[in-house]
């Protein structure tokens, strides 16, 4: 099938300006809650960075924490992605939730969630998941897939008989938002989109042209 060939209209929603939430916050937590009743992917984003040559750099993460303070997810902050936010902060994240035919970007600051935090939402984590989080040298190249087994048997060994620390290379970043926009998709690409901007008096909301 051809690209150029691939055709589908948008009829599910719309979005009224009386849809609209004072707070962007919480207009995205209510559709993030609507999008999962349908998929339990729905919490994944797209998160961009710049690296060091100018380019920006895309990867899905998930959505761990929102709340007044903006958006949480964690990582290895010796990963490309923790070496591009240690070089600027500014990122972008992208939902898409084709089942809504909704999307919304965000834009923001990130910066380390405090230590306390990390640490429980680590303790959460399956077991597997908190050693595989020592065993990963994020990013970095290896020659086989030997090398990642055999530094999990190695830490699985390491941690037999107890609890799993948390890795210090590990943890959360807090993205606080200075921009929304929430996209509905419309027939004949005629979408409706909503951004917030933040002013000294709150949030206020604007219709562009899709």
């Amino acid at each position: 099938m051809s690209y150029e060939a691939v055709r589908k209209d948008y009829v599910k929603h719309t979005l009224e300006e009386a849809d609209c939430l004072t707070d962007p916050i919480e207009m995205l937590d209510q559709w993030l809650k609507e999008a999962l009743q349908d998929s339990v992917d729905a919490n994944a984003m797209t998160l961009n960075t710049v690296n060091a040559e100018g380019f920006p750099e895309s990867r899905v993460v998930l959505i761990r924490q929102l709340d007044h303070r903006g958006l949480v997810f964690y990582t290895n902050y010796e990963s490309a992605k923790g070496s591009e936010i240690t070089n600027n902060p500014k990122v972008g994240v992208n939902f898409f939730w084709p089942a809504l035919e909704r999307q919304v970007r965000v834009r923001g600051m990130a910066k380390k969630l405090s230590e306390s935090e990390s640490d429980a939402y680590f303790n959460t984590r399956p077991r597997e998941s908190q050693i595989g989080a020592w065993a990963s040298i994020q990013s970095e190249e290896m020659t086989t897939r030997d090398q990642l087994e055999k530094r999990l048997e190695e830490f699985q060994s390491k941690f037999e008989g107890q609890e799993v620390p948390r890795p210090p290379h590990w943890g959360g970043y807090l993205i606080e938002p200075n921009y929304f926009e929430f996209w509905q998709g419309r027939a004949s690409r005629l979408h409706d989109r909503i951004k917030y901007e933040p002013t000294s008096e709150g949030w206020v909301f604007k219709r562009l042209f899709p």
